[in-house]
C-alpha cells in the first residue's frame, strides 16, 4: 500500500526538485489551493510588473510604447515564450484574444483547408463551448457535425467515414473527469484519414506535454489562466503548424494580421508567418502580467512538471481511497498515467455542500454537475504535504457530516 503519512509527504516535499519554485507565487496562509485547473495562484513577478505597465508603460510612456517598450510584438513574442511550454519551436504560437475567439478562426481554416469534406468530428462530451463553436462553423461553413466519443474516433477516421472528415476537433483532456486522450493515436488517424486535428489544451497547457511539433499536430488552442497562472481574462494562444502558415487562411482577419499594418490598405494582405493568426489590438494588461507569470516555466522543464504532477495525482487518489468506504467517495479519473490529465474528479452524491464545507475549512477545489468535486494539482506550488492534508480535511468532513451544515452554496468556476 502507499505511504499516505503526513510525515511520508513531509519527506517528499524535502527532496522535490520543484519545492523552491513555490516560492514564486502568492499563496495565501491557510490555504490549499487545488483549483489550479480553473484559475492559477498569482505568480510574485505579477504585480511589480501590472505596476511597470501601468504606471510608467501607459503613464509616462502613454503611446510610445508601442513601440519604446515594444507592445507592438507582445503576442508573438507572449508566443514564443508559451512555444517551448507546447513542444514547439518558435514562430508557431501566437498569443491574444479568448479561447473562444481562437477555436473559431482554427475551426474556420482548418475547414477551409479540406474543401469537400463536410463533416467536422468532435466530442458529445467536448466543453460546451468548442462544441457551441462548432456547429456555429458548421452553419457558416455548409458542413455538419458529428459528435463521437474520443475512444471511438479513430475507429472511425479508419472507415469510409474518414474521409468526410474536415477536422477532427478535441480537448486534450475531460474537463469533468480529468481523463487524458490519445493526442498521439487520433492525430494519427486524422493524418492517415487526409484530415486535420484541433485540439485544446485548455486543461493540460503549464502541466502535461503536448509535444506539438513532435506529433505533427496542425492546429492547437488553449487559455493561459489556469496552470500558466496569467491571471483572471488572460489571453488564449494558438499554434499553427509551420506547414501550414502560407494557406492559413482564418475568419477574423483584423488589421493587426495584415502584412503590413499600417499602409491602412482596403484591401486585406495576410502577414508572413505565425503573424497572420493576430486579430486586433491585444489586451496588454493581461498579456504583459502572462508573460511575467510564464518566466518560472524557463527555471524548470514539462517532463519534471509532468513526474510530479503525476505523483501528486497518484498519492491523492491514494489517500481518498483509504477514506472510510461508507462516505460514498468514487474516483472516477483514470489510475493510468498515460490517460490521466492533472486533476482528480471524485464523485460524490452530495458534491455541492462537500466543497462548501471544504472552502470553508481552506482547501479549495470545485464542482462540476451534478456530483463530481474536482481537485487541481499545480506541480509548481503545490506540495505533497497539501495533499494529504487536504484529504484529511475531506475525511473529516465525512466523518462529521459538517459538510450538511455548510454556510454557502459552490458557485460554477470558470472551466
Amino acid at each position: 500500500m502507499p505511504d499516505t503519512s503526513r510525515a511520508h509527504a513531509q519527506a517528499l516535499d524535502a527532496r522535490d526538485p520543484l519545492a523552491p519554485l513555490r516560492k514564486r507565487f502568492r499563496l495565501p496562509e491557510g490555504v490549499l489551493y487545488l483549483d489550479g485547473n480553473s484559475l492559477g495562484a498569482l505568480p510574485a513577478d505579477v504585480p511589480g510588473t501590472l505596476d511597470d505597465v501601468v504606471l510608467r508603460q501607459w503613464g509616462v510612456d502613454l503611446i510610445r510604447s508601442w513601440n519604446d517598450n515594444d507592445w507592438w510584438n507582445a503576442p508573438t513574442r507572449v508566443g514564443a515564450a508559451i512555444a517551448p511550454i507546447l513542444g514547439a519551436a518558435e514562430g508557431q504560437v501566437v498569443c491574444g484574444d479568448s479561447t473562444s475567439v481562437q477555436l473559431f478562426n482554427a475551426l474556420v481554416a482548418a475547414v477551409r483547408l479540406r474543401p469537400g469534406r463536410p463533416v467536422i468530428l468532435t466530442d458529445p462530451d467536448t466543453f460546451p463551448t468548442d462544441g457551441y463553436l462548432a456547429d456555429s462553423v458548421a452553419r457558416l461553413c455548409g458542413a455538419t457535425v458529428r459528435r463521437v466519443p474520443a475512444q471511438e474516433a479513430v475507429a472511425l477516421l479508419g472507415g469510409e467515414e474518414g474521409a468526410d472528415v474536415a477536422v477532427a476537433a478535441y480537448n486534450h483532456v475531460d474537463y469533468r473527469t480529468g481523463e487524458l486522450r490519445d493526442l498521439a493515436g487520433l492525430t494519427r488517424a486524422a493524418h492517415d484519414a487526409g484530415a486535420l486535428v484541433l485540439w485544446d489544451v485548455c486543461h493540460t497547457a503549464g502541466a502535461v506535454p503536448i509535444d506539438a511539433d513532435a506529433h505533427d499536430l496542425d492546429f492547437v488552442v488553449g487559455c493561459s489562466y489556469k496552470y500558466l497562472s496569467g491571471g483572471p481574462g488572460a489571453p488564449a494562444f494558438l499554434y499553427v503548424a509551420r506547414r501550414l502558415h502560407e494557406v492559413f487562411d482564418p475568419a477574423l482577419t483584423g488589421w493587426h494580421g495584415h502584412k503590413e499594418p499600417f499602409a491602412m490598405e482596403a484591401g486585406y494582405r495576410p502577414a508572413d508567418g505565425i503573424a497572420r493568426a493576430r486579430i486586433g489590438s491585444p489586451p496588454l494588461l493581461n498579456m504583459l502580467a502572462l508573460e511575467a507569470a510564464i518566466g518560472v516555466f524557463r527555471e524548470t522543464d514539462m517532463a519534471a512538471i509532468r513526474a510530479k504532477s503525476l505523483a501528486l495525482t497518484d498519492l491523492f487518489i491514494a489517500c481518498v481511497e483509504e477514506l472510510d468506504a461508507g462516505f460514498g467517495l468514487e474516483v472516477v479519473t483514470p489510475r493510468d498515467h498515460a490517460r490521466r490529465g492533472s486533476q482528480v474528479a471524485v464523485r460524490h452524491g452530495e458534491a455541492h455542500p462537500v466543497m462548501a464545507a471544504l472552502i470553508e475549512r481552506g482547501v479549495i477545489g470545485d464542482v462540476r454537475p451534478p456530483d463530481i468535486l474536482r481537485f487541481g494539482f499545480n506541480a509548481l506550488y503545490v506540495s505533497y504535504t497539501d495533499v494529504v492534508d487536504a484529504a484529511a480535511v475531506l475525511g473529516d468532513i465525512l466523518a462529521t457530516g459538517t459538510h450538511r451544515e455548510a454556510r454557502f452554496a459552490v458557485r460554477a468556476t470558470v472551466t
